[in-house]
This record gives C-alpha cells, sequence and structure tokens, in this order.
C-alpha cells in the first residue's frame, strides 16, 4: 500500500492547489478538514477526509494514525484574538501528535524574512512556527517563501483588483520593498518534491522566482501583459492601518487580514540561500512568466460590491434566513423588484423567477433558488449563488457568516465578471440600484434573524 500523506489547510489556495497534485500523482491523501463539506463538493474527491482542527489533540491523534508524511499549511491570521498564541498553541499540539504517531516528516510553508530585522507579527509567527514543529523531534521541511503569484492567491487577486480598477494609484511605500515572488505551479513542484527528498534532519529552504521585484513592479507588468495604461503614484507616508483601509475600499478580500498581511509586506521577502537549488533538480521561473500563467487561467476585470453588518446573534442564527433565501421566502426587501427583475428576464429568454426552491428550509450544492443556483454551500457559514439570468457577463451572490455566541458579522459580495464594454456599462448602471436592493436586503437579514444589525 502506498505511504498515506496528512494535509492540512486544504481548504486554503496553496492547500486545495496541492492536493490536486498530489493525487495526480498518485499520492494516498488525508485531509483533516474543520468543515468536510467544503472538500466533499469536488475538490478533496478521491481524497480520505476526516473531520479535525489543529487546537484538537484529539482529532489530530485520530488523523495522524498510519501517516508517512504531514502537511502544515495552515495559520490563524484570520482569527478574531491572538493569532500568535493560536499558531504557537497548534503547532505544538500538530508537533507532539506526529512526534506519538511515528510519522517521518512534516512538510511546512512559512514565510521569507530576515531574522536580524525587526519583522512583523506575522513573519515572526510564521518563522516561529517552523521552531516549534522542529522541536518536536520530527525532522520538518520548512519552505519560506515571498509573493505567491497564480490565479486566487490573495497576493495576485490584490494586484489585479488594484490594477484594473484604478487608473491612478496612490501607493504607500511598501509598494517599492524588495521581493523574490515565486509562481504556484513552482512553489508546488518544491512542496510536492520534499516528499521525497533524503533527510535525516531537519532542513530550512528559502525559495523564490528567478529574479526579483517589487508589488510596484508586479503591477506594472500586470498592467503591461494586460495592455492597461497605469500610473502609480507613491506618497512617503502611509501607516498599515490606513493602507489596509485604502486597500478594503478597492476589494473585500482584505476585509479579515489587511493590517496583519500589510505589516509583513513592509519587510524585504529576498533569498540569501539559495541551497533549495542544490538539493531539489528545477530551475524557478521569473515573475513575468508567472503573471502570464495567472492571467491564462483566471479571469480577469471582476468587479464588486461588498458590505457586512454586525449583528448580535450566534452564527447559527445570523445565517439561518440566509439559508431560505428565495423562493416563497423573497429576497428580504423590495421584493416588487425582483419581481420585475425576473419579469425582464423572462421577457429576454431568461428562467426569471418562477422556478423558487427545491426546499424552502434545506439548500445543498446545485440546488435552484429563483433564477440562481447554488454554487457552494456550508452550513451556518457561506452561501455562493451563480446567477443564471440573461446578464452581459457572469454574476455572484454570495453571504459569509463569522463570529461566535457574543455575536457575528454577516457579509455580502456580489461580483460580476463582465462580458466587454457591455457588461461594464450595465454594471454601472445598475450600481445605484444595487446599493438601494443589497444594503436593505442585508439589514432585512439581520431583522429576519431576530438580531439587532449594526452596519459596518
Amino acid at each position: 500500500m502506498k505511504p498515506l500523506i496528512l494535509l492540512t489547510g486544504a481548504t486554503g489556495y496553496v492547500g486545495a492547489e496541492l492536493l490536486a497534485v498530489l493525487l495526480a500523482g498518485g499520492r494516498r491523501v488525508r485531509c483533516l478538514a474543520r468543515r468536510p463539506e467544503a472538500l466533499k463538493s469536488g475538490a478533496g474527491e478521491g481524497a480520505e477526509i476526516v473531520r479535525g482542527d489543529v487546537l484538537d489533540a484529539a482529532s489530530l491523534r485520530q488523523a495522524m494514525a498510519g501517516v508517512h508524511a504531514a502537511y502544515y499549511l495552515v495559520h490563524s491570521m484570520g482569527s478574531a484574538g491572538s493569532f500568535e498564541e493560536q499558531d504557537r498553541a497548534a503547532a505544538r499540539l500538530f508537533g507532539d501528535a506526529a512526534k506519538e504517531a511515528g510519522v517521518g516528516r512534516i512538510v511546512y510553508l512559512g514565510g521569507l524574512g530576515s531574522a536580524g530585522e525587526q519583522l512583523s507579527a506575522h513573519l515572526r509567527s510564521r518563522q516561529e512556527v517552523g521552531e516549534i514543529l522542529r522541536a518536536s523531534g520530527v525532522p520538518v521541511i520548512e519552505f519560506r517563501a515571498s509573493i505567491v503569484i497564480g490565479a486566487g492567491s490573495l497576493s495576485f487577486e490584490m494586484i489585479r483588483a488594484l490594477v484594473e480598477r484604478l487608473p491612478v494609484m496612490i501607493a504607500p511605500r511598501w509598494v517599492s520593498v524588495p521581493a523574490q515572488p515565486i509562481a504556484i505551479a513552482d512553489l508546488l513542484d518544491y512542496l510536492a518534491a520534499a516528499l521525497d527528498l533524503a533527510v535525516g534532519a531537519s532542513r530550512v529552504f528559502e525559495i523564490g522566482g528567478s529574479d526579483r521585484t517589487s508589488y510596484g513592479g508586479l503591477m506594472r507588468e500586470y498592467a503591461r501583459q494586460r495592455g492597461l495604461r497605469r500610473c502609480i503614484l507613491s506618497v512617503p507616508v502611509l501607516t498599515p492601518r490606513l493602507s489596509s483601509l485604502w486597500l478594503g475600499l478597492v476589494t473585500p478580500l482584505y476585509v479579515r487580514v489587511g493590517r496583519k498581511l500589510i505589516d509583513s509586506i513592509r519587510h524585504p521577502t529576498i533569498v540569501h540561500d539559495n541551497s533549495a537549488l542544490e538539493a531539489f533538480p528545477f530551475r524557478p521561473r521569473g515573475f513575468r512568466e508567472a503573471i502570464a500563467a495567472a492571467l491564462s487561467t483566471g479571469r480577469q476585470g471582476l468587479v464588486f460590491d461588498s458590505r457586512s453588518i454586525r449583528v448580535d446573534a450566534p452564527p447559527g442564527k445570523a445565517f439561518r434566513p440566509i439559508g431560505r433565501i428565495g423562493g416563497a421566502t423573497g429576497w428580504y426587501y423590495a421584493n416588487w423588484l425582483w419581481k420585475l427583475r425576473g419579469a425582464l428576464d423572462l421577457l429576454a429568454g431568461g428562467a426569471g423567477l418562477r422556478r423558487g426552491r427545491r426546499d424552502p428550509d434545506g439548500l445543498r450544492v446545485g440546488d435552484v433558488v429563483d433564477c440562481w443556483r447554488v454554487e457552494a454551500f456550508e452550513p451556518d457559514r457561506r452561501l455562493r449563488l451563480a446567477a443564471e439570468m440573461k446578464l452581459p457577463g457572469r454574476a455572484w451572490l454570495e453571504f459569509e457568516v463569522t463570529g461566535d455566541a457574543a455575536g457575528s458579522t454577516i457579509r455580502q459580495t456580489a461580483t460580476f465578471d463582465p462580458l466587454g464594454l457591455a457588461g461594464r456599462a450595465y454594471w454601472y448602471a445598475v450600481y445605484p440600484l444595487h446599493q438601494f436592493v443589497f444594503q436593505g436586503m442585508l439589514r432585512g437579514i439581520a431583522r429576519a434573524g431576530g438580531a439587532r444589525g449594526i452596519d459596518k
């Protein structure tokens, strides 16, 4: 029987991509996930999926049983509390469980940054996690990487959003900080090859692409490849807090991790130790080729409308109205406008609102909800609807609920992938109406959940 590989973080960007690579290479993979349903809908097909948490020692012991090697690709940067302390606790539990189970090696992905510098809390925590894992006594192969370039990576999608949406960018000083980006394909090659690397003791490898640049350089190269004329104006002072607020206005990607990530961007992330080039039989590509590959696989020019509301209700209660949206329940605000939109869609040859719902209380992936279809569903947490009405492009409406027993945040994001100039004209024509309808819908959802909502 083939050796069993444990993969954590498979619901994240790098983890999901690595899972596909491991399965395609014939590896036997077990995924540890807090929400197994997020993987069972297709991403994890072919892998064994177990429920568990890196902060739950019992679930870790069960997941480690019979494991030959384990990937540690998780972090707590998006948590509401002290992410450093959570990362420490998780790393200790993971290392102890791996040692107890006789795991042969741990493969860990951390971040580049010189130990001699005053690193950000995020980078400092990433390197501390590596130290804690090594202290377990299990051999650890730690990769320290800079910016990851790939369609879907947080850094690349930030660059895409900024360049696509802003002809003139007022850029803080951190856009000029040196970095050595790595293409997602090259990062995955390193992570997969670590399973076969002959190693008797722990190793730390600094990895990056074949050339150096900065966020500003990446923005300029993205604009060049997209044929966009963009002007970047540098300003001497823009604090991490102001930078994260600025990014939040442009794209919803940074709502939860903005400042923590910006703190890291302010530090150079350059490869100083080239031992990875000696240990592994491949050479990573440069950032220009990495951007070209990302553009060939991802969607360009997405536009967003994102808003949130804070409610004094736990996530399950806050999510309940979202799970009943559409059909006989309606859309919680201006239902007459939704009916008018449905009638216009029927006239255009679309489905309109006449299809309703399969079940007034339950949802599953693939269900029809009026003129939408459920594309992703995680109970009490997330719903993503894909539009099936006649549009000059593609559209999605997503709801995400986070929080605890003391209260929750409901985030609502409308995303549109416009088809040419007609698609962009449509988006901006209906944008004022979206402000009216979507804001009212969000407040209506809060009220329907029996909670007091505070706009955020």
